[in-house]
This record gives C-alpha cells, structure tokens and sequence, in this order.
C-alpha cells in the first residue's frame, strides 16, 4: 500500500503529540512544523520507521523573518525523500532570532555535515553538536552572516541594484 500524506500525520501525530503541528498540502510537498527541541527525534523517526522511510536528505537551508517576533525570526527547513516510493516532505521549525541555535542532524544524514555548514556560515545559526562547524564558503575572518537581512546586500554607493527588490526594506538595511 503506498504511503500517503494521512498515514505520515497519523504516525507523527501518535509519537509526537503537539510538538508535530501546522500540516498542510503545499502543491506536491506535504509540510508540517516541529518544535525546535523535537527536530533530531522527528527526523530519526521519519528515517527509521518501516512505514515512513525518509532515508534521504535532499536539502537543508534556512530564512530569516527579521519582522517575526523573537522565538520565529529563523526558520529551518528540511526536505526530506521517501525513495521507495518517490514522496518529498517539508518540516520547518523556527528558532529564537537572538540566539539562532538548534541540534544537529549530522548524526542521523551525514549529508547534512556540509549544508549545516554553509547554513552556518550565511545566517549564523548554531548547530549544537556538529563536528566542525565552521564557516565553508566564505572568509574565515568574516564577521557577519550575509544571509540575514539585517545586512545590506551592495555597499550603499551603488545606484544599479535596489535592497527592496530583494526582501529588505529601509528598516532592515
């Protein structure tokens, strides 16, 4: 019997509780949040569990939402793939702006070692655990995370790109 959206929130829901919410359909991606301190259980469980069987980590990234109140201004999401049976999810799970830190889920997809990297290295979030993180794509001596919207995107001399076409506005620049 192929795997549907129902049987997944069924299952989480069951193990879970609360701290699985917010599912939805979102064209051919079933999506769903999960408390920042259930992340590496809800993953470990999706990729083990004989019914769900998301063995394979097809992306790892995050946004910002500087307009979000505090515990939402980060949001990282994972996608994950059901092989078996070619099904895709989407889990978001938004941390504290101040203090952006979540687990690390290096441990369970050794693919994410590099993505919690280059996560890292753009919007500065702390993934507590991971073997080495440093930053991957930028400079060492970088200070700023160059992701996050608080930062200009172009020294402000330059007349030839607009930060508002890009998600920023005067009051985030």
């Amino acid at each position: 019997m192929a795997l549907d959206t129902t049987q997944i929130q069924d299952k989480l829901t069951e193990t879970f509780g609360s701290a699985v919410f917010q599912y939805q359909q979102e064209k051919d991606i079933f999506s769903f949040e999960v408390n920042a301190d259930k992340i590496t259980a809800v993953i470990l469980f999706l990729k083990n569990d004989e019914t769900t069987r998301f063995n394979f980590l097809t992306d790892l990234c995050a946004i910002h939402y500087p307009e979000n109140e505090a515990d939402r201004q980060f949001a990282v999401v994972y996608h994950l793939h059901n092989w078996y049976e070619n099904i895709r999810i989407k889990i978001k799970v938004y941390i504290n702006g101040e203090t952006p830190e979540i687990k690390t889920v290096s441990s369970i997809f050794l693919s994410a070692n590099w993505m919690e990297r280059e996560t890292y290295d753009f919007y500065g979030i702390n993934f507590i655990g991971h073997p080495q993180l440093k930053r991957i794509l930028n400079m060492d001596e970088m200070v700023s995370f160059p992701m996050r919207k608080e930062f200009p995107m172009e020294d402000g001399g330059r007349t030839d790109k607009d930060d508002r076409f890009f998600g920023r506005t005067i009051d985030n620049c």
